[in-house]
């Protein structure tokens, strides 16, 4: 009798793919629900799935499961260990959320006829991140990258029914995702050049002692300069605010919540596991090119964001703000400043993923959603606006919220490496955050809605549950800190234990 237990690593990522071909089949009998109800239990199959996965390393300890009854490295190995199970959970668990409150929105949004392509290509876009998450073979990192990217051009360009620039964004996309992928497979071809193998851990065993190797060299710059594309760190953040700013509401959450997450951690997985601290270059890289990068994103996303009248392009802008944080968090190299970075790829999620939630409702009731269309809604969409109003307390990051526990682990992590003065201006970062968030509350509260907008009512309950759960999930995990933190420190401890 088959274990189907002992293959949920494949199955997490082989159903959803296999899932992708069979919703094209309802096309034939126009079957829109139909379609939309099998990307859902697909959603949760992958979340209870990737549930599974982090308790069962919670309690045994990482999970090696080889592809064919192949040992790697000669095989393709799924290796899950701490972070990657936590990221699971992110994208599986954003997907969970983001799919029962997408359908009304799609309805809307995406033109009848390509409502179920839509979801064939969502079902792509997640089997993508999932599989960059969970696999131990470089190449296949760059196989699921590129089936994420290409499925995200897509979802991203079916926003035209709403606004034509969605092909610019998209077409902006693809073009700087293929340059990132390009940099990043050209880096992996220098790496097998050296090694001769492409396993994560294979390659990170030979590359201990190739610390002078020309080639490795090249191989590290290409890889980096490739998944910081991907990652939107600053200034190779361009393709971002269009793509989050003018993509259908559902892709905006799914997107805005899980794509730079996990690029993300694929960087993360790179630095520390594959090339580690035997290579002298990788501390200076963080302290000398990364935390620069990363405070001039802070206040560039955050004062870019005060500037916007579109509220979906002022949270894409607070985006690359956020990531900035993460960074920092990065470049830090101590366990604290890594359980910081990890904190807050679940916790930005959290975060990112209930304002375009609200952002979705709102775009729902009054189509465009500027600093103009939103006065006076305060009143009329109460319940729409209380959750955006807290979900950007968590993003300011007011204490009892998630935001404000990462910042406080950053802000510790700063401390032990003596970095003091990046802490003011982690503080004007979040300050800057008061001032953009301001902007929204002021319009909605304090401004009277405009004589010929007809009354506004508020979004079906459809709309407000899942809305609702993400909210309170950024209060619950910032309370009952216990398992995240405990997650984040251990899986931090594994990134650093190639270190010294």
């Amino acid at each position: 009798m088959i274990n189907w237990l002992h293959h949920i690593p494949i199955l997490i990522v082989a159903v959803p793919l296999i899932s992708a071909p069979i919703c094209v089949l309802f096309t034939f009998g126009g079957k829109r629900k139909a379609a939309w109800l099998w990307t859902l239990l697909i959603s949760w199959f992958a979340f209870l799935c990737s549930i599974y996965l982090l308790d069962q390393v919670l309690d045994n300890g990482e999970i090696s499961y080889h592809l064919g009854s192949w040992k790697p490295p000669l095989g393709i190995e799924y290796r899950i260990d701490l972070i990657n199970a936590f990221v699971l959970l992110i994208v599986s668990g954003i997907s969970a959320l983001a799919v029962p409150f997408g359908r009304l929105v799609v309805d809307k949004e995406i033109e009848p006829d390509r409502q179920i392509l839509f979801y064939t290509t969502y079902l792509l876009c997640l089997t993508g991140l999932l599989g960059v998450t969970i696999t131990g073979d470089a190449f296949n990192i760059f196989v699921f990258l590129e089936i994420s990217s290409l499925s995200s051009y897509v979802l991203i360009a079916m926003g035209v029914r709403s606004d034509r620039r969605a092909l610019t964004a998209a077409y902006n996309y693809l073009i700087l995702g293929t340059v990132g992928a390009t940099f990043f497979v050209i880096g992996l071809g220098f790496l097998y050049m050296v090694t001769g193998t492409l396993n994560i851990m294979d390659l990170s065993d030979r590359l201990t002692h190739l610390a002078d190797n020309k080639a490795v060299h090249a191989g590290y710059a290409f890889i980096i300069i490739g998944l910081a594309l991907k990652v939107a760190l600053f200034p190779m953040h361009v393709w971002l605010p269009n793509s989050y700013t003018y993509a259908p509401s559902l892709i905006s959450i799914f997107l805005a919540a899980t794509a730079t997450k996990v690029s993300i951690y694929v960087l993360l997985r790179f630095l520390f596991t594959v090339f580690g601290f035997s290579f002298d270059f990788i501390p200076l890289t963080l302290t000398f090119i990364f935390l620069p990068l990363a405070i001039i994103a802070i206040f560039f996303g955050s004062v870019g964001a005060i500037y916007q009248t579109n509220i979906k392009r002022l949270f894409a802008y607070s985006s690359v703000a956020q990531i900035g944080y993460i960074v920092i968090g990065i470049a830090l190299s101590n366990t604290i400043g890594l359980t910081a970075a990890i904190l807050h790829i679940f916790n930005h999620a959290l975060i990112k993923g209930a304002i375009f939630m609200a952002a979705g409702c709102l775009i729902f009731r009054v189509g465009k959603l500027t600093t103009d269309t939103i006065r006076g809604l305060g009143k009329e969409m109460p319940w729409t606006f209380a959750a955006l109003v807290l979900a950007g307390l968590s993003l300011i990051g007011v204490p009892t919220t998630v935001g404000f526990i990462s910042k406080w682990y950053l802000l510790l992590g700063i401390m032990e490496n003596g970095w003091w003065p990046i802490i003011p201006l982690i503080v004007i970062g979040s300050l800057l955050a008061v001032i953009y968030m301001w902007k929204i509350i002021e319009a909605a509260y304090f401004f009277q809605a405009p004589h010929d907008r007809a009354p506004v009512k508020e979004v079906p309950l459809e709309l407000l549950i899942p809305l609702w759960i993400l909210v309170g999930c950024n209060f619950y995990f910032g309370i009952q800190t216990d398992l995240t933190i405990t997650i984040a420190k251990k899986a931090a401890t594994i990134l650093l234990g190639n270190s010294p």
